[in-house]
C-alpha cells in the first residue's frame, strides 16, 4: 500500500519534532535561564526602592546609584529578551518545519492510497515528500546542533516539498477517486 510509509514517517517524524523542540530549549539555550536569573537579582533592589517610595528623598548620591541600577535593569532585560529570541528563532525554524513536515507527509501518504494513479508514478511522489522533510526540517535540526555541511543541503528540501506538493496536485487531479483505496 503506497503511502503507508508516508503516514508511518510522518507519525514517527512528528514524534521526533515534537520532543526535540522542548529539548534544544532546555539543553542548548540556558542563556535564557541564567539571563531570567540575573534580571531577577538586578530588579529585585530596584523593585524594592520603587515599592517603598522614597526615591524621592535620596540625598545627591543616591540618584548616582539609582541611575546605575537602572541602567543594570535595562541591560538585564535586555541579555533576557536576545536569549528568547535565539529560542524564538529555533521555534520558527527547525520546530515548526518538522512538524509541518510531518503532517504533510501524513496527509500525503493518506492522499496516495487514494489515487488510481500507475505505482511508479506515486512511489515518486511519496518518496518526494520523506526526501523533502529530511532535507529541509532535519537539515534544519542538524545546523541547529552545529553540523555545519547541513546548510548545504538545506537548500533542496523546500524545492522537493514544493514539487511533491505539485505531483501529489497533478496526481490527485488526473487519478483521485472516492472510495477506491488502493492495495498495492
Amino acid at each position: 500500500m503506497i503511502g503507508k510509509k508516508n503516514i508511518v514517517f510522518g507519525l514517527l517524524y512528528l514524534v521526533a519534532t515534537a520532543s526535540l523542540g522542548p529539548y534544544m530549549i532546555k539543553n542548548m539555550f540556558p542563556a535564557a535561564g541564567q539571563a531570567a536569573q540575573q534580571k531577577q537579582k538586578v530588579l529585585g533592589p530596584l523593585q524594592q526602592i520603587r515599592s517603598d517610595g522614597y526615591e524621592k528623598d535620596l540625598d545627591p548620591v543616591k540618584p548616582l546609584v539609582l541611575a546605575k541600577m537602572n541602567t543594570e535593569a535595562i541591560l538585564a532585560l535586555n541579555q533576557v529578551h536576545n536569549a528568547g529570541s535565539a529560542i524564538d528563532e529555533m521555534k520558527g525554524g527547525p520546530h515548526a518545519h518538522g512538524n509541518l513536515e510531518a503532517v504533510l507527509n501524513i496527509l500525503a501518504g493518506l492522499v496516495l492510497m487514494f489515487l488510481a494513479a500507475p505505482k511508479g508514478i506515486k512511489q515518486a511522489i511519496s518518496w518526494l515528500f520523506i526526501a523533502g522533510a529530511i532535507f529541509h526540517s532535519g537539515m534544519l535540526y542538524l545546523r541547529s546542533f552545529g553540523v555545519a555541511w547541513a546548510g548545504t543541503l538545506l537548500q533542496a528540501g523546500p524545492w522537493l516539498v514544493l514539487l511533491a506538493l505539485l505531483a501529489l496536485g497533478i496526481a490527485s487531479a488526473i487519478w483521485l477517486k472516492a472510495g477506491v483505496v488502493d492495495d498495492d
